[in-house]
């Protein structure tokens, strides 16, 4: 038992050892964030329904709840109304100008007769002349009749106009009363409840996209050169107590400004000051969460 124990000593100071080593393979280090979006009110009244939980999981455009709308949806049905109205006022210009078209077929037939009648001595011309003036005279007033009648339509058709646009306010101002998700993701707090009054801007909720998560990690200027957007790099995830999982990432911003080392970030050179931010995408695979630390190191291949 004696012998064996420098043997067990080794082993440890080999291991400790390649511990260190692992640790200074990763290129830099970070923490894991997502692009959440805290959804608000877009209408003001009641809540009438939000149903939603922390850690609902929520599809693209989904329904979760609804802003009490009635008030909105009478208004709807007034205007409603209203353009009825409006619209049993519009004139039927062809049976009211049926008269005097029918006049001036009857007063042509005459015309025509006249005419026959000059020819044979049997009428004079006076009679033609006559016949003119009264066939001019009944197309004056159809032409009247019908710019009357055209003026008295075309205002009818603004008014109606102007409430059907009142009536796509109120459509938009409806649609904005459902409570829907702009993502697809999951709900991390809730600040509302049913049966609560919200107003415009006011928060309702806040979901992110954990499906793709980002790991926030910083390099120094020595490092920056060996970096490229779209890069390929490997992930690690620190679990704790030495256990990590490996990913594969991609490198999607690389900030142009340096900045001091955040307290909670160590860099491969501990002694820089100034580092550079770097943004890798990551897909997650349901462990990665919000705030864990992480590493990466560049691929073999970059």
């Amino acid at each position: 038992m004696i012998k064996t124990a420098p043997f067990l000593f080794a082993i440890l100071v080999l291991s400790i050892y390649a511990c260190k080593n692992n640790d200074d393979d990763y290129d830099a280090s970070g923490t894991f964030e997502a692009d959440e979006i805290i959804v608000s009110s877009e209408a003001n009244g009641r809540i009438i329904q939000l149903d939603i939980n922390e850690g609902s999981q929520l599809k693209e455009g989904e329904i979760v709840g609804y802003v009490d709308s009635l008030q909105l949806y009478l208004k709807r049905k007034q205007l409603q109304a209203n353009i009825r109205a409006i619209e049993s006022r519009r004139p039927d210009i062809s049976s009211q100008v049926a008269a005097l078209q029918q006049q001036i077929a009857t007063a042509k037939t005459e015309k025509t007769r006249i005419e026959n009648l000059l020819k044979s001595n049997a009428a004079n011309q006076k009679q033609l002349d006559d016949i003119n003036a009264q066939i001019a005279v009944l197309q004056k007033q159809l032409d009247a009749q019908k710019s009357t009648l055209e003026i008295s339509t075309k205002g009818i058709s603004e008014d109606g106009s102007v409430l059907a646009v009142q009536i796509a306010q109120l459509d938009d101002q409806l649609l904005k009363c459902r409570i829907t998700s702009p993502i697809e993701g999951t709900v991390l707090v809730k600040y509302a409840e049913a049966g609560e009054v919200t107003a415009q801007g006011k928060p309702l909720f806040k979901i992110a996209n954990t499906g793709k998560m980002t790991l926030r990690a910083y390099v120094t200027a020595d490092q920056l050169s060996k970096l490229k957007l779209g890069q390929s790099v490997k992930v690690y995830s620190d679990f704790g107590k030495d256990e990590s999982k490996e990913y594969n990432g991609i490198i999607t911003w690389i900030s142009d400004k340096s900045e001091f080392t955040p307290k909670t970030v160590q860099t491969r050179d501990e002694r820089a000051n100034l580092v550079y931010a770097v943004k890798v995408d990551v897909k997650n695979d349901g462990y990665l969460k919000i705030g864990m630390y992480g590493n990466f190191k560049l691929t073999m291949d970059n």
